[in-house]
């Protein structure tokens, strides 16, 4: 393994411990402040966070203008960035973290398998396989278990 993908597994890893931490976290202050508050919180203190970055990294706000400068249909990621954090706010305290971070991941392998099987957005087309679909609803039929509760 190289070091680049050595370092994206470590994110990727990484940033899997810090979204069930965001969903517990998110659902408590959505509950104390109201869900689309805590949304509005959390996405001003990323924006102060990551321009603060921004300047001491690369000393320079430019990529912004670049990034208003994208097609429109690039902004998308934003929208579906404000949409997930909106929803595991919302969902967390409702229905546990566990199953929010179940039925998260199944409905990203499910539409990351039609991204790659059709290239879409660009990217290279990478054709489903039996044992891609068979671990997909593997994942599904364990998020919809994850709903029951021992009560």
């Amino acid at each position: 393994m190289s070091g680049g993908t050595a370092a994206a597994v470590a994110l990727a890893a990484a940033a899997g411990l810090a979204g069930s931490v965001q969903i517990a976290v998110m659902g408590r202050l959505g509950q104390r402040i109201g869900t689309l508050e805590a949304l509005a919180f959390a996405t001003v203190l990323s924006l102060v966070l990551v321009l603060a970055l921004l300047l001491v990294f690369r000393q320079s706000l430019a990529g912004l203008a670049e990034g208003a400068r994208a097609p429109l249909w690039m902004w998308a990621g934003a929208l579906m960035g404000a949409f997930i954090v909106f929803t595991i706010t919302y969902a967390g305290p409702r229905i546990g973290t566990t199953a929010t971070i179940g039925l998260l991941i199944a409905g990203q392998l499910t539409m990351g398998a039609l991204i790659d099987r059709f290239g879409l957005f660009g990217l290279e087309q990478i054709p489903l396989s039996g044992p891609r679909v068979l671990g997909i609803l593997l994942l599904a039929v364990g998020a919809a278990l994850s709903l029951h509760r021992v009560t």
